[in-house]
């Protein structure tokens, strides 16, 4: 069978084909052209990790202070906190500082320099004050017990209620106007003292060997 063809076909219009607009690209790139800026939750989340990484670095670092041993013991009284006590402090000046109360017991003290200091109090339990210089020190009521003073400078010292128990040798010492009111010594110690005593204390005006009950 024969087409049929309109013969109006070609005066109707005919209908232009659709185009598609291309998609807008959506850009991963920051405005510099590098890398795509990070989010507040990404840098919120950075942030938290390196406050992490420095507080384990903190952590360590302390739990390495607190593991290591201590090498000495705190000195206390007025002069600080530097420690006084089971130390090597030979030559040490502590002459005329203010010493009371403080703790110098088992320390290394030959040849310090103690002249004219406030050691009311103090504690040289035990410890080595041989060729120490004392002259004109307050000692009242200190703890001398086991102390060594041999050769020790004590002139005019006042050893007022120091305790001096045990094996405290004063062996070639200096005492001239030292006073040794109620300091409680062995008799071999006393006889050794009267042979050396002479002199008064210029502060209490009392004299060495009175102190000393002498005879």
């Amino acid at each position: 069978m024969a087409s049929i063809t309109n013969p109006f076909s070609s005066l109707l219009p005919h209908p232009k084909p659709r185009r598609r607009s291309p998609r807008p690209r959506l850009s991963i790139r920051s405005s510099s052209g590098d890398r795509p800026s990070p989010t507040a939750s990404q840098k919120l989340l950075g942030l938290g990790e390196g406050l992490g990484k420095a507080g384990a670095v903190a952590v360590l670092a302390a739990s390495i202070l607190l593991s290591g041993p201590a090498i000495a013991f705190k000195g206390g009284g007025p002069y600080g906190s530097e420690v006084t006590r089971g130390q090597n402090l030979t030559g040490r000046d502590f002459s005329g500082k203010s010493l009371i109360k403080q703790d110098f017991k088992t320390s290394i003290l030959r040849q310090a320099n103690f002249r004219g200091a406030k050691l009311i109090g103090a504690s040289f339990f035990d410890s080595d004050l041989t060729g120490a210089d004392l002259s004109d020190a307050d000692l009242r009521g200190s703890d001398l017990s086991l102390a060594n003073f041999t050769k020790a400078n004590l002139t005019n010292a006042n050893l007022e209620g120091a305790l001096a128990t045990g094996n405290t040798s004063f062996k070639g010492a200096v005492i001239t106007g030292a006073d040794f009111t109620d300091v409680p010594l062995r008799d071999d110690q006393l006889e050794y003292l009267c042979k050396i005593a002479d002199g008064v204390n210029p502060t209490t005006g009392n004299a060495t060997r009175d102190t000393l009950f002498c005879k």
